[in-house]
């Protein structure tokens, strides 16, 4: 991980075209619960505030455009990056085109980044764990046109952290007895999730294995990351990427 000031940026083998970041919680202007580089409008904070911490991400991070940022809702919907006034409501977004910056927002669900090897083409993915559940990242992949991608697992979460009820297990071995290695018990109806080994075991059935990241917890990091589980009210992390 080569960790900036205020954002840090992955350490994964991509083309030197491809470049990406996730935005830490520090060098911006909100106050409060929201301290301090919040880009989520749909938070409370002050949209005035949050505007400038967009411009501020731009600069930051040089950025050829401004993000296609997302309505994010939880779902399975994967999207073409295209910039609209109004936020297409998906919770993914890929691009073949330069220039185009896809964008997720988090506070403890997992961002991933996507790759093809050959840096042509590119996405950016939501995954809570009713999202990865119900396919968002197979969408996602199904939506690229080239198969020999790299992946980027993001801040979320900690496996010592995400407690999930029994039924959450219940759905995730419904679909695969692969993922009871993602879990761990704690009590009769508790289970210790770990959404980092949840995506990577959705993406080896995907036959993707350049898969790097995944060691982060933004729960326990109070300092560079905000956390919804930890703070209920708190603002977000962007986690972009965009290609030469």
């Amino acid at each position: 991980m080569n960790l900036n000031t205020h954002w840090l940026q992955p350490d994964w083998p991509a083309p030197a075209n491809i470049h990406a970041a996730t935005t830490l919680r520090t060098g911006g202007v909100s106050l409060d619960a929201y301290a301090s580089l919040n880009p989520a409008t749909h938070v409370d904070d002050n949209p005035q505030l949050v505007s400038q911490n967009r411009h501020i991400i731009k600069t930051l991070l040089n950025l050829p455009s401004e993000p296609v940022w997302l309505n994010q809702t939880h779902s399975n919907r994967v999207v073409k990056a295209i910039a609209m006034d109004t936020p297409q409501q998906a919770d993914a977004s890929y691009t073949d085109q330069s220039g185009v910056v896809c964008a997720v927002m988090t506070a403890d669900c997992l961002p991933l980044l996507v790759c093809s090897n050959d840096g042509a083409e590119i996405a950016a993915i939501h995954a809570g764990w009713r999202g990865l559940l119900d396919g968002v990242i197979d969408n996602t992949i199904a939506a690229m046109q080239n198969k020999d991608l790299l992946v980027w697992l993001g801040p979320a979460i900690g496996p010592d952290r995400f407690e999930v009820g029994d039924e959450v297990r219940t759905a995730y071995m419904a679909k695969s007895a692969e993922y009871a290695t993602a879990f761990k018990q704690q009590s009769d109806t508790k289970w210790l999730a770990n959404i980092y080994q949840l995506a990577r075991i959705n993406l080896a059935a995907l036959g993707i294995s350049k898969v790097y990241g995944g060691d982060f917890c933004t729960v326990t990091d109070e300092k560079q990351f905000y956390s919804y589980r930890r703070d209920q009210v708190t603002g977000r992390m962007a986690t972009l990427i965009w290609r030469d």
